[in-house]
């Protein structure tokens, strides 16, 4: 008995760390297009080199400033803050965990049932340092609107959620 359980013991830790990683990722994402989709879509920002050319002209050119480079590097910088909105919730068929939203970006009342939220769940989903380590794939994928960012990232670029090609994409 001993041996059987000392054998599963590795697996369930590393699917914890897999489900903390997948989350954390999911939940990031989530924030983020959140946060793009606040932003007026007529504000600009002016890019390139305001150095002036040998024929007078400048290289300067206005992009939407919602997904500029700019933006998603300041929406980096201040979303891990956003993690301590979120709970755990285990399933229970699976005993797989994911992460949702506990506080509602309008103040609509959630369902908090079989939610899990605390200081070691928040601190994990914000040390996960997923927004460091992918910070270029995030930026690369935001900046150019892409479709699915949650599965091209957390799922197919990554391998964070290789386990949850499955999970529902839920809106917030």
């Amino acid at each position: 008995l001993a041996l059987a359980l000392a054998s599963l013991l590795p697996t369930a830790g590393a699917r914890r760390s897999q489900d903390l990683h997948c989350g954390a990722c999911r939940a990031l994402v989530d924030e983020l297009e959140w946060e793009i989709a606040q932003v007026d879509p007529r504000k600009t920002i002016q890019m390139g080199s305001f150095r002036i050319n040998p024929d007078g002209s400048q290289s300067v050119v206005e992009v939407p400033y919602a997904r500029s480079e700019a933006h998603l590097t300041e929406l980096l910088e201040r979303v891990c803050e956003k993690m301590k909105e979120y709970g755990e919730k285990v399933d229970p068929a699976t005993h797989r965990k994911s992460y949702v939203r506990v506080i509602s970006h309008d103040g609509t009342k959630m369902d908090l049932s079989g939610l899990k939220f605390d200081g070691d769940v928040t601190s994990s989903l914000k040390f996960a340092s997923i927004a460091e380590e992918y910070e270029d794939e995030l930026i690369e994928f935001l900046s150019h609107e892409a479709e699915n960012v949650k599965v091209r990232l957390c799922s197919k670029r990554t391998d964070l959620c290789d386990h949850a090609l499955h999970i529902p994409h839920d809106e917030l």
